[in-house]
């Protein structure tokens, strides 16, 4: 029988594996709120945003029993058996929820390399790079999966160190380097006016946060991964990470009414093909040179930003705005109600 030395503490194992259940367990409750919030807010979306929520969903539900499984796996069929945490080899829930992680992490980070596709206009160079590391990612998951079945113990697991830190690193990097992406074409909109340079302001700080979060759990995960090796500290983190790129990606798609609702309402849509134009209440003037130049470059940077269209099929010029992240608009994010905000008061 193992020394008294040389066991575990609970703590750092089974306490770890706890707490990391119970912190998945809320943020899943989060994710099942947005998908609700979600249906009944756009029960007419596009069928491609449709499929990937409910696909996210069924991952993150089939990641939320593996990391169950696990801890009833340890607590309560092998309760009081220490043996099995020192030499039993990992059980099949454990390294299934690693890959799943992974899995939902790179749909959504898939998804967000389209709106820089997009935003960019067909930069295939900075696009392909982005799916290059979405591929790595996704690759390196599978190799530390697929040699994890052979480890003779959950504590074996510090022995796939470089795999692990390869596939956590490369998050890191996609997510830095996604957002810096998004931020570098922004900043191509800017036109020297105050109004248009406050829209880029705001979308720049959207898309800093957009990886923020992930990025900061990746690192967590990272340095607990390599610094305590001999522990499954870094086990609560990671059970973290997926629901986390899931929550963002729903709070994308659930902002979106705001944004319609505060920018295309009726008082304040033109009959022009030109959105956010108030036609109530305005007081109207001649207007200079200087104007007409600044309404103009801002008339550029909202259509481009927007990506809208009239719909002369209605017969009264209704301006509706394209929200689709994969064919029509370049930048649906939450961090577009800026643009409402500032368009509404115009």
């Amino acid at each position: 029988m193992a020394s008294q030395s040389h066991l575990p503490s609970f703590d750092t194992t089974l306490g770890a594996i706890l707490i990391g259940f119970a912190l998945s367990c809320a943020a899943f409750g989060a994710i099942l709120v947005q998908t609700f919030h979600y249906f009944t807010r756009f029960p007419s979306d596009r069928l491609a945003y449709k499929i990937i929520v409910v696909v996210l969903l069924v991952l993150e539900l089939l990641d939320e029993f593996f990391i169950g499984h696990t801890l009833y796996f340890y607590t309560i069929l092998n309760f009081a058996n220490v043996l099995v945490v020192l030499r039993a080899s990992m059980t099949w829930s454990f390294i299934m929820q690693q890959l799943l992680g992974s899995i939902c992490g790179t749909v959504v980070r898939v998804c967000f390399a389209l709106r820089v596709w997009r935003f960019s206009k067909h930069n295939w160079f900075i696009t392909t790079s982005l799916m290059l590391l979405n591929s790595g990612v996704l690759g390196t998951a599978i190799a530390f999966s697929v040699k994890a079945f052979a480890l003779p113990s959950v504590f074996a697991v510090a022995g796939l160190r470089v795999l692990g830190t390869v596939a956590l690193g490369l998050g890191v990097v996609t997510d830095v380097s996604t957002a810096a992406a998004l931020c570098y074409f922004l900043n191509r909109f800017r036109t020297g006016h105050a109004r248009s340079d406050t829209l880029v302001n705001g979308l720049v700080i959207y898309a800093i946060n957009t990886g923020a979060v992930t990025s900061l759990i990746s690192t967590a995960t990272l340095t607990l991964y390599n610094v305590m090796p001999d522990n499954l500290i870094f086990i609560a983190a990671y059970f973290l990470l997926s629901k986390l790129y899931a929550i963002s990606f729903l709070a994308a798609l659930n902002t979106r009414k705001v944004v319609r609702g505060r920018g295309t309402t009726d008082r304040n849509t033109s009959q022009s093909g030109f959105p956010f134009q108030v036609t109530s209440r305005m007081h109207v003037s001649e207007p200079t040179s200087t104007d007409v130049q600044t309404n103009s470059h801002h008339a550029e940077f909202m259509k481009r930003c927007m990506n809208m269209k009239s719909d002369d099929s209605l017969g009264n010029g209704e301006v509706i705005p394209m929200h689709n992240i994969f064919h029509h608009q370049e930048y649906d994010l939450p961090g577009m109600a800026v643009i409402s905000g500032v368009c509404k008061s115009q």
